[in-house]
């Protein structure tokens, strides 16, 4: 016999593992399907007996990130995606701090069964550790006339709910739960703060290298229109189509954005999908929105690791790698670059990205793509005199779509009276001889203390990383337990960041030179 607990729909019977009460595939709305499809999740009704919570719930539709990969989604398993999972080393009455992870992946793919998010380690820390299915792509944030925009944004509400109605039969305080996420789950955590919908169902958040593209309704408008041109069917009829058939077609607006960049509002995007301002899920981009003082509630802590863009300017050519063998030994990380990447630089002539070489490309456009002029270009120079301009480019990129929004956010909160904390993950990665330095998702098996994959080179992690790992998450549980990380906050007069590397470390305002170039690009 497993481990019984009811919930407020129904008993569910988890399992025991390594001291741990875990419980998976717990329903939290109904399947979007049929009527259900593109609208906001549906309540689930009781159900009667004990039903069991012993494996993961089905993926939300999406591809495989990588061509020959299994894929997380098969059109026969249908669309019962929406589903939560609960380790617990509690009881009823224990009142454990909460700990809420939402993953990211361009928007467009992602899922709970991923081995990297197993939330056995945090538990360990004495946290009740959830994790939720949403829905992405196409299903989750495409435009559909008469539909909610950021369906995948009223989901993860959803699931807040349900931990807020939910979690205290687990062990948890449903006062005391902070929400976590990386990446375009960081964006969702951001834009949560401010959301309506969410209010009052965190106390605390985690914001890890947000994805800072939000885009107006009518460029979301625009991205469907390709996607029905790509599909043959005009924008109204895209809801009629299976899962299969979009997802067949949810890249065909990055062609457009190759050939004619300067008419799209982000110039290089890794996705077609990204939130809408719609003005009731998302109110705006979220550095603004908190301005108003709407989530100063709310303690947070923002940041990202230091050489965000690298992972995907590796496959356009402007990484140096070292010796062409190892561009063999880790052929999936090149196939995942590729996978995410589809367009061109500004700058840079329309080919594919691997062609890219460093002699093409003009920073000065590049600069001026992102709406900063092309003198900003020699900004970056004179900031940076040791860096090529391949180099610039990255940092100019890692800037644009991940370390400033990070700092706004940081910034605005504070300004609005919220206390906010800043950090800077540093740590570099060891793969390609450590060509990709502390490059987007390395601070996930950090966080989550499961060190494999391709960014550790296909070697066991070195006792300083191990190290590392235990510190950050030590900070992330202090943090969801008392609101105090370990390190001072970030205010406008005293910029304060920590640089999580090998020996964790204090710095003001780490990237000062940036923050001076995007000034007034930041809105704040």
């Amino acid at each position: 016999m497993g481990v019984v607990i009811a919930t407020s729909t129904g008993s569910i019977e988890g399992t025991t593992e390594n001291g741990l009460s875990v419980f998976k595939g717990i329903p939290y709305a109904l399947p979007p399907e049929g009527p259900l499809r593109f609208r906001a999740p549906a309540p689930v009704p009781a159900w009667d007996g004990v039903r069991p919570a012993t494996s993961f719930g089905t993926a939300p539709p999406q591809l495989p990130l990588v061509p020959g990969m299994p894929p997380a989604w098969r059109p026969e398993d249908g669309m019962d995606c929406l589903s939560v999972n609960v380790w617990t080393p509690g009881g009823s009455g224990d009142r454990l701090p909460v700990m809420v992870w939402i993953y990211g992946g361009g928007w467009k793919s992602g899922h709970c069964a991923d081995p990297g998010y197993d939330g056995e380690v945090l538990a360990r820390g004495g946290v009740v550790m959830v994790t939720f299915n949403y829905r992405v792509g196409f299903e989750g944030f495409g435009f559909v006339p008469g539909a909610p925009a950021n369906r995948g944004f009223l989901d993860q509400a959803a699931a807040l709910v349900w931990v807020r109605e939910n979690i205290a039969a687990f062990g948890g305080d449903p006062d005391n739960v902070t929400v976590f996420g990386e990446s375009g789950g960081g964006a969702s955590v951001a834009a949560l703060l401010s959301a309506p919908a969410a209010r009052g169902l965190f106390r605390r958040a985690i914001v890890q290298s947000m994805a800072g593209r939000f885009l107006p309704e009518e460029e979301a408008r625009r991205i469907a229109t390709e996607i029905g041109e790509a599909a043959g069917v005009g924008i109204g009829a895209l809801a009629s189509l299976p899962p299969e058939a979009l997802l067949a077609v949810q890249d065909a607006p990055l062609a457009a954005m190759r050939t004619d960049p300067g008419s799209w509002t982000t110039p290089e995007a890794i996705t077609a999908f990204s939130p809408v301002i719609d003005g009731i899920t998302v109110v705006d981009k979220p550095w603004l929105a908190l301005r108003s003082g709407c989530a100063r509630s709310v303690d947070l802590i923002s940041g990202y690791t230091h050489d965000e863009f690298t992972l995907f300017a590796m496959e356009r050519g402007l990484v140096r790698i070292g010796p062409g063998a190892l561009l063999k030994a880790v052929p999936m990380m090149l196939s995942a670059a590729r996978a995410g990447w589809r367009e061109r630089a500004p700058g840079g002539p329309a080919r594919s990205p691997a062609k890219l070489r460093a002699r093409d490309l003009d920073l000065g456009a590049v600069t001026e793509g992102l709406g900063l002029g092309r003198r900003a270009a020699d900004e970056y120079r004179a900031a940076h005199p040791g860096l090529t301009d391949p180099e610039l480019y990255v940092t100019a990129f890692s800037d644009a779509l991940f370390r400033m929004p990070a700092t706004w956010l940081a910034e605005a909160h504070g300004a609005a009276g919220g206390r906010a904390w800043l950090y800077d993950f540093t740590w570099r990665s060891p793969a390609f001889g450590g060509a990709l330095g502390a490059c987007h998702a390395i601070d996930i098996p950090a966080t989550f203390g499961h060190a494999r994959g391709p960014l550790f080179g296909g070697k066991e992690p070195s006792r300083e990383f191990v190290r590392l790992s235990e510190r950050l998450r030590a900070s992330w549980i202090s943090f969801a337990s008392t609101g105090d990380p370990g390190w001072a906050p970030f205010t406008g007069e005293e910029p304060t960041a920590r640089v999580w590397d090998t020996e964790p470390r204090l710095a003001v305002d780490p990237l000062r030179a940036s923050r001076r170039i995007w000034r007034e690009r930041s809105g704040l």
